[in-house]
């Protein structure tokens, strides 16, 4: 285990992110059991931070967090050193604090147990799929041939497959694009397949009543919404079911 840590991670110059991914992780984990103790109301859990009787949430904290990991790994010269890596495990656990919160930051105001709460999961679900990739040693459009032969043959497969992954999350695509900015041929499939009833792609090009539109709704309930039901229970089970309101 050591070897391969040694010859995967540090030696790859990944440590930085090894340490955000896994902190990130057990932040994440850390807050969600501590809101549902405070949301069960057991008594041997602290609760809520509350100085005066104002709420404060941990989006605050994890700023803070952030500040702290983010200034200290740019004060770090040595990208291998411990020091780094604790920089970056301290970015991780503050950046998994402000996403947890991401739907209360975006419709300023407290929806974390509704179900505009779910985004806040699924953005931290995709942090971790794209953190997950990264540590495979996959890139984004493959930055990494750019320096290779054919510049810029290289540079329009690159653009094509921005431009390819952009429709796909135009289309309502949001995993499909996201993977396919590192694997351009899912970005490929995803844009060449219908859009999704709700998205951006098909209120502007499908019009009421349309063929493409009913084909949409219909892939929509028979392949869609089963998998989106998947995906809630998985994250009711990690992140606890949000209330009826």
């Amino acid at each position: 285990m050591g070897e391969w840590f040694t010859r995967e991670i540090a030696d790859t110059g990944r440590l930085r992110l090894f340490c955000f991914f896994v902190a990130f992780i057990a932040g994440f984990l850390f807050i969600r059991f501590s809101v549902r103790m405070i949301r069960r109301r057991v008594r041997w859990w602290p609760g809520n931070v509350t100085p005066g009787g104002q709420h404060i949430h941990h989006v605050v904290f994890g700023l803070v967090f952030m500040c702290v990991g983010g200034v200290g790994g740019l004060a770090v010269q040595d990208g291998s050193s411990g020091w780094a890596a604790a920089s970056a495990a301290v970015f991780g656990v503050g950046t998994a604090l402000v996403l947890d919160e991401f739907a209360l930051v975006l419709y300023m105001r407290d929806v974390y147990w509704s179900e505009q709460g779910r985004l806040s999961v699924e953005v931290v679900f995709i942090t971790i799929a794209l953190c997950g990739l990264l540590l495979l040693g996959l890139r984004p459009l493959g930055v990494d041939d750019i320096a290779g032969d054919g510049l810029w043959s290289v540079m329009l497969v690159l653009v094509l497959d921005a431009c390819v992954a952009v429709v796909a999350l135009v289309k309502g695509k949001i995993w499909t694009g996201v993977i396919g900015l590192f694997v351009g041929v899912i970005a490929l499939v995803g844009a060449v397949r219908l859009a999704r009833p709700e998205s951006l792609w098909a209120r502007r090009r499908y019009s009421a009543g349309s063929r493409k539109e009913r084909r949409a709704q219909v892939r929509e309930r028979r392949y869609r919404r089963p998998v989106q039901r998947f995906g809630d229970r998985l994250s009711d089970l990690i992140a606890g079911r949000p209330s009826a309101d």
